[in-house]
Order: structure tokens, then C-alpha cells, then sequence
């Protein structure tokens, strides 16, 4: 049986920047009720789980100002509204590590579906080769780990690894290559 869907009346924006928006819509419960849903509006986001010929898998590195440490992920980015979310990916891939390859979707995922709309797609790339397109983003330092599966799994369980993103992408991978 289909759960009764919640009808929008409205949606308004609060606030706004350049990667995401606060929105505030008004609904009607199936019984009537009417309320208020305050959520961020994004234009979805990339992870890029880069597997090297060796099977190793390139992490990166970096500063996380809301948890005052490191961390230690996958190359991803954020999207704008309509964008390609594997234009998307190579662009980030190259920005981040300098590698560009060929890309497998594996699919995509709700990050934080209570607090917002935006979507994760999860790609696997291999047959990795430098580019010659590598800029990298004066806003962005980081420093490269080439891991394991199992050492990936190790620092997940350890919480080396701690991001929601990264784990949940690592999944679809390992799902994707034990099949």
C-alpha cells in the first residue's frame, strides 16, 4: 500500500548562496493539517571513488572547519541546478586529484532526507591517467592516500573515515566490484 503523499501549497525562499538555498514550504497533511517544512535546497552533489590500476582506491585528505579536524573522503563537489552530474564528477576528479578516467554511475542517494532535497550520485572511476586539465582550486588543500579495500574498511571502523558521503559511497562501490 502507497503511503498518502503530502500536498505542497507553497515555497518560499529565505536565504540564499551560491550552494544552497533555505526554503520554508507550506503543505497539507492527508487529514488536512496544515504546516510549515524548513529545509536547504541544493543542486545535488558528486562522489568519485577513484580505483587505481593497482586496485587501490585514491582518498583525499582535508580540513573540516565544523568538525575542527581531518578529513579523509573521496574527490566530490556540489552541482548547480540542471547540471551533468558525470560532467560534474570529471570536473571534480580532475580538480581534486588530476586524474581523469573512465566513469561507471553507480547510482545516487539521499544524503539527509529529513533536512534536505539534494542528491548524492555515486560514480566509480578507473583506467585512471593524469590530465592535462589539473587546476587546482586555490580554496582547496589536500593531501592523497592510495588505500586498500580493506584498509578503507579499516579506517571506516575506526572512524579515520568519518563522513556520512564517503561511507555511504563507498558502499555502492564495494557493491558494485563484488558483484
Amino acid at each position: 500500500m502507497a503511503l498518502p503523499k503530502w500536498e505542497k501549497l507553497s515555497s518560499e525562499d529565505k536565504f540564499k548562496n551560491r550552494w544552497w538555498t533555505y526554503r520554508l514550504d507550506k503543505f497539507r497533511l492527508p487529514n488536512g493539517k496544515e504546516g510549515e517544512y524548513h529545509y536547504l535546497h541544493s543542486g545535488h552533489s558528486v562522489f568519485i571513488v577513484p580505483m587505481l590500476d593497482d586496485v587501490r582506491f585514491l582518498l583525499v585528505k582535508q580540513f573540516r572547519y565544523l568538525f575542527d579536524r581531518e578529513s579523509l573522503e573521496f574527490p566530490a563537489g556540489g552541482m548547480s541546478d540542471g547540471d551533468d552530474p558525470e560532467d560534474i564528477a570529471r570536473k571534480e576528479l580532475i580538480e581534486e586529484t588530476g586524474y581523469d578516467g573512465d566513469f561507471t554511475a553507480l547510482g545516487y542517494f539521499g544524503p539527509f532526507v529529513g533536512l534536505s532535497d539534494e542528491k548524492t550520485f555515486v560514480f566509480l572511476a578507473t583506467n585512471l591517467k593524469r590530465s592535462d586539465e589539473f587546476i587546482k582550486d586555490e580554496t582547496e588543500q589536500f593531501e592523497f592516500e592510495e588505500l586498500t579495500a580493506d584498509e578503507v574498511d579499516q579506517k571506516i571502523a575506526s572512524g579515520e573515515i568519518f563522513d556520512g558521503m564517503a561511507i555511504t559511497s563507498w558502499v555502492f562501490a564495494k557493491n558494485h566490484l563484488n558483484k
